[in-house]
């Protein structure tokens, strides 16, 4: 299959793109690409394995990694426009994932729940995606959550608990619906 010149001219310049916008990234694998205007802030260790594809065209996607922080997204991971990861201690997405438009991953409250102590920051617990997880549009993933190899999260879900291996979860909370 052969491709146009418009398409190779848009792939160059994505490919462009990736090197600009991950140029904080600790490590970045080949041929990684981005499309759009993303926000991309690594205060701590980033690793970006090849093949990723980073979507920011209809809403801006956001990744931030914290002084101690970790984000890890596997080989060939697709990452949607409006995504927001947010990684205080660790998020780690596994290899040939789809994360949806507008997910939200955060390792963190940021905040305690008690009116006294609001202005505290809870321990952060890690965010884990086995390979091949597809996360619908939507999704918000809790802290502390790991989601199984081959699994799929319904749109809108709320992940606030481990979902195991190729299952399918849906709802608020995401509970599990079917084993694949």
């Amino acid at each position: 299959m052969s491709m146009t010149f418009a398409e190779m001219w848009n792939n160059g310049w994505a490919a462009l793109r990736a090197y600009w916008y991950f140029r904080r990234a600790t490590e970045l694998g080949s041929k990684v690409r981005v499309w759009g205007n993303p926000a991309i802030r690594n205060r701590g260790r980033m690793v970006i394995h090849d093949r990723v594809r980073v979507y920011s065209t209809m809403a801006r996607t956001e990744m931030g990694v914290g002084p101690d922080g970790l984000l890890e997204i596997g080989e060939g991971t697709s990452i949607n426009w409006g995504v927001s990861i947010a990684a205080t201690k660790l998020v780690k997405i596994g290899a040939n994932c789809m994360i949806g438009a507008q997910v939200m991953m955060m390792d963190t409250d940021f905040h305690r729940m008690e009116p006294d102590r609001r202005m505290e920051r809870p321990e952060s617990e890690p965010i884990i995606l086995e390979d091949n997880v597809w996360l619908a549009g939507r999704v918000i993933v809790l802290r502390g959550v790991t989601i199984g190899h081959d699994s799929v999260v319904g749109a809108g879900s709320v992940v606030a608990r481990d979902i195991p291996p190729r299952s399918v979860a849906v709802g608020f909370p995401a509970r599990v619906v079917q084993k694949l």
